[in-house]
């Protein structure tokens, strides 16, 4: 009895929420804004956009922001406009804010509750920025609001249940990519439908609980995101009534028959949940054995024991041994290459040469002798095109003197970056140090233009960069940046991700070179390294207060090569007009001025039919949000891997078209 109270109870408190007057006061929208939004947007910093929220500048100039006047006109900046009665404005109440523009617009703050105050405000849109804290419950007392973009934040807390007070109006809702967390909760009003609500998304948080049943009732959704949440138990056939046009359930642990809708959408709709989830698209399910279920608990608890205990003594004799060999392995392959290489060349006057996977075939000789053709100089190293006596080509890079620390303290870098292997990597074939103290990297040679001069060259021949050709690259990247982060049993940072750094061959396959090199200099010459990338462009926020790069400045840097892919543009100090180009500004710009499709490269959108069917504007999202200024907000390596998998372009086939050159003579290289 006491608890149906209670809940008799907490839904007459959103009724009376849901028709209780929404504004609080008298006070005009723009007084609203000044004082009460406007500082919570912004954090306990100063933000460039908000800045235009003053007084002393006309409100048609209030950055992010539109307006309409009393007879329902749009406020413009024109001669014509009443706008230069700027004094009057900000305290007319008839003066009507209708939406708020702020995706990426580099906001550190709370989401203010004062927004329920709004009440001719309809789009909200606060996507990839630094917000903390909770929804707001008052966000549902905004009258008008039918659009609700929040996704890309870092925003917690339970989702309130006054959210769906906007359900008569609400068109969208997006909160994707927060920390959510808690059950979903159920509109207070009995069988709300929701009527004109066509996009759901609330993947990439914390939800929890079963399927959520009443969005059943929910008939116009034409866009359902639950993935990637802690949502358990079955789906429910009822799903299929619903004319979705796209579905993600992946990553939760549904398990159980998939409703018939499951064949729609493919496997991708649903990867990554219960074993036990089964039906087309997935695997097919299996039949009853006719044991009770009590019999088959007994049974799986029974052999569950049996296999725990031989898996765990197996396991540790497995582990065991396994750490003793590769120690012993470890300490073996050092003492050879002692012996061997310390005698080479009359008592190991030419020096030491350690040999990794793939370089079995060198020999001292073989890398002493190579004639070199300079390819590269950098402030830390001159890379060679190196030909063997055999006719094989390497590539070498000779550290310069006095960049790099002694042989001790490099070498276990060294080793470990000898024994990474990817497909999207350049691998570390050998490693060289002489007896005055030069060091040689000692890499495969491919004979492949880097990323930055197929970007930014205009000469004839030059591969013609379409939006299939530029994703395929960014998945590469972002595939091989993964792996060192977390496909290692020691985590690598890559530290110098540029442009520059990304070969790509003749089918645009990508691979990343320099990986870890920071690691190897002394603190002076890496100093200079995070340097560079400031005047590149690169340089995440946090470096200018600790200078050792780690995984989320990777993923920085990751945003800003995604935005050059995107943009076509140069990030970083232009060597002719000396301006820094800042990518994220000019996205920012562009989202609030409304001309975002204006802001990509025109290759890019040569074919595009829909740029947000076939991942463009995902892409951007996704690259606004790795360059997020507080570090904990971007997302990590894999994460990008995974989205950039799921928004791929449909039109595959114009990876490899042949006849997709700027000249549209010879080959693409």
């Amino acid at each position: 009895m006491a608890s149906l109270s209670f809940s008799f109870s907490f839904s007459l408190l959103f009724l009376l929420s849901f028709f209780s007057s929404p504004k609080a006061s008298d006070a005009s929208d723009a007084t609203i804004l000044l004082q009460k939004i406007k500082p919570s947007l912004q954090g306990s910093s100063d933000n460039l956009l908000l800045s235009t929220w003053n007084a002393s500048i006309p409100i048609c100039r209030w950055r992010g922001l539109k307006w309409a006047l009393s007879n329902g006109s749009p406020l413009l900046c024109d001669q014509s406009s009443p706008s230069s009665s700027n004094l009057s404005l900000t305290q007319e109440s008839t003066l009507q804010l209708l939406s708020i523009q702020l995706a990426a617009a580099g906001l550190s703050g709370t989401i203010p509750k004062e927004i329920g105050e709004l009440s001719s405000l309809q789009s909200l849109y606060l996507a990839v920025n630094s917000l903390s804290g909770s929804v707001p419950l008052e966000l549902g007392n905004s009258p008008s609001l039918a659009e609700v973009d929040l996704g890309g934040n870092a925003l917690n807390g339970s989702l309130p249940p006054s959210i769906w007070n906007l359900c008569d109006r609400l068109v969208s809702l997006q909160l994707h990519g927060n920390h959510l967390s808690g059950f979903l909760p159920e509109p207070a009003l009995p069988n709300s439908t929701c009527p004109n609500l066509q996009v759901l998304d609330l993947g990439n948080n914390r939800f929890e609980g079963e399927f959520p049943n009443f969005l059943m009732n929910f008939g116009g959704l034409k866009e359902l995101d639950l993935g990637n949440n802690l949502f358990v138990g079955s789906i429910p056939e009822t799903l299929s009534a619903l004319n979705l046009d796209r579905l993600n359930l992946s990553y939760n642990n549904f398990s159980g028959v998939l409703p018939t809708v499951g064949s729609k959408f493919g496997s991708e709709a649903f990867i990554g949940n219960n074993p036990e989830l089964c039906g087309p698209p997935l695997g097919k399910c299996r039949e009853s054995s006719g044991l009770s279920s009590g019999a088959i608990a007994g049974i799986v608890i029974g052999l569950m024991a049996g296999v725990v205990v031989l898996a765990s003594l197996s396991i540790g004799f497995v582990q065991g041994k396994r750490r003793k060999n590769r120690a012993q392995k470890l300490d073996d392959e050092e003492e050879r290459e002692d012996e061997e290489n310390s005698g080479v060349g009359g008592g190991g006057a030419e020096g030491k040469l350690v040999l990794f996977q793939g370089g079995e075939h060198l020999t001292l000789d073989d890398v002493l002798n190579a004639t070199g053709q300079v390819m590269e100089k950098t402030s830390y190293g001159t890379v060679y095109k190196a030909k063997l006596v055999d006719g094989g080509t390497i590539a070498l890079r000779l550290l310069r003197e006095g960049s790099c620390k002694d042989r001790a303290s490099c070498l276990p870098v060294i080793r470990q970056l000898g024994r990474v292997r990817h497909e999207n990597l350049v691998p570390l074939r050998a490693f060289y140090q002489g007896e005055r103290g030069e060091k040689l990297l000692i890499y495969d040679y491919l004979p492949n233009k880097n990323l930055h001069d197929i970007l930014h060259e205009t000469r004839a021949g030059r591969p013609f960069l379409n939006w299939a050709r530029r994703h395929k690259i960014a998945l590469d990247i972002a595939r091989a940046l993964a792996y060192l982060h977390t496909g290692q049993e020691t985590p690598i940072t890559h530290g110098n991700v540029r442009s520059k750094n990304v070969l790509v061959d003749e089918f645009f396959v990508a691979r990343l070179t320099e990986c870890g090199l920071d690691k190897l200099m002394v603190p002076a010459v890496a100093d200079e390294m995070v340097a560079a990338a400031k005047t590149d462009g690169y340089k995440a926020p946090e470096l200018n207060k600790m200078k050792k790069c780690n995984s989320r400045t990777d993923v920085y840097a990751f945003g800003i090569l995604l935005l050059e892919i995107l943009l076509g543009k140069k990030p970083g100090k232009d060597a002719r007009s000396g301006e820094f180009v800042d990518l994220p500004s000019l996205v920012k710009v562009a989202v609030l001025e409304e001309t975002t499709m204006e802001v990509f490269d025109v290759e890019v959108l040569k074919g595009i039919r829909s740029p947000m069917e076939d991942g463009l504007v995902q892409a951007l999202k996704l690259a606004m949000g790795c360059c997020a200024p507080v570090a904990s907000v971007r997302p990590d390596m894999d994460e990008v891997v995974k989205q950039l998998e799921e928004n791929r372009p449909r039109n595959r086939s114009a990876l490899y078209s042949p006849t997709d050159t700027r000249s549209e003579i010879g080959t693409p290289f």
